[in-house]
């Protein structure tokens, strides 16, 4: 992640997630390690997958205690296997057991994500489309979520509301219909601004091609609608789908030749990647 960004966003996110975890004093910690002791712990890979978010495991230990250090076996987009070595903590005793928890969480759900992600973009291999992500996310866990659909293999889409336009059948019937939605974002937005529309038929296809929309999103339309679809908007506008997107289906999504696919399932369900920090040894031997 960017050192800038890491600094001026994420550093936040992770001082809160150290204080839900400890509101006052690790008592654990405190009832065995009362002073500071230097200490080594390893990180150990307890399952196959992709790893992610090594930065931020590293950060919330730093956050802790300045001192400490993490040494990486392997780098972020790396592939691991069940009883791998991926690296090791050093530092004081007490910073390394209060960490572990939320320093693994970050670290398991980044891995998860990307694990997720890198399946799914295999199965894109050899086409034009570009598997992306949406806002699908875990409160407060975006910027982290994101980055490791980047690090498994796909894009992001758009990172928040302030970002591009995205009109909703809700927004469309705010506007009163396609058109009319299209031209009060053009109007309202400035001319740098993505304006893409979400259709679920291809009457609506139609006139957000016909209104100048950027991007045209098929929304749960049917495989020959989608196609009927691309062969209406003839490259005028990009085109992506979305909704209820898997490994089971993406492949043949792809080869209608749409631009981009869109899945939540991405970040909402992945499953975490097992990792685990043992073999706590204390160097000065006491």
């Amino acid at each position: 992640m960017n050192p800038i960004t890491m600094k001026l966003v994420v550093d936040d996110l992770i001082l809160q997630a150290l204080r839900e975890d400890i509101t006052f004093e690790d008592v654990s910690t405190a009832s065995v390690c009362p002073t500071a002791r230097p200490a080594t712990v390893e990180l150990i890979a307890k399952a196959d997958g992709i790893i992610a978010g090594l930065d931020v495991f590293a950060r919330t230990f730093e956050l802790l205690d300045s001192q400490s250090s993490v040494l990486f076996d392997v780098a972020d987009g790396d592939e691991v296997h069940a009883g791998d070595h991926v690296g090791q903590v050093r530092g004081d005793a007490r910073v390394l057991l209060s960490g572990e928890r939320v320093a693994l969480n970050y670290l398991q759900r980044m891995s998860g994500i990307a694990t997720y992600t890198h399946r799914m973009a295999a199965a894109l291999e050899g086409t034009k489309t570009v598997l992306v992500d949406t806002r699908k996310t875990t409160p407060g866990m975006r910027v982290f979520e994101k980055a490791a659909v980047e690090i498994g293999g796909g894009s992001n889409h758009r990172y928040n509301l302030s970002t591009a336009v995205m009109l909703k059948d809700n927004h469309i019937d705010a506007a009163g219909g396609v058109t009319r939605a299209i031209e009060m974002a053009r109007a309202h937005a400035s001319f740098t601004t993505t304006v893409e529309i979400e259709c679920e038929n291809l009457d609506m296809v139609r006139e957000a091609v016909e209104a100048g929309a950027d991007i045209i999103m098929f929304d749960n339309m049917t495989h020959d609608d989608m196609a009927a679809a691309i062969e209406l908007i003839a490259g005028r506008a990009k085109t992506e789908c979305s909704g209820n997107v898997d490994a089971s289906n993406i492949r043949a999504l792809a080869d209608l030749g749409v631009d981009f696919i869109s899945s939540g399932a991405l970040t909402h369900s992945a499953p975490i990647l097992d990792l685990s920090l043992k073999h706590l040894r204390l160097l000065d031997g006491k």
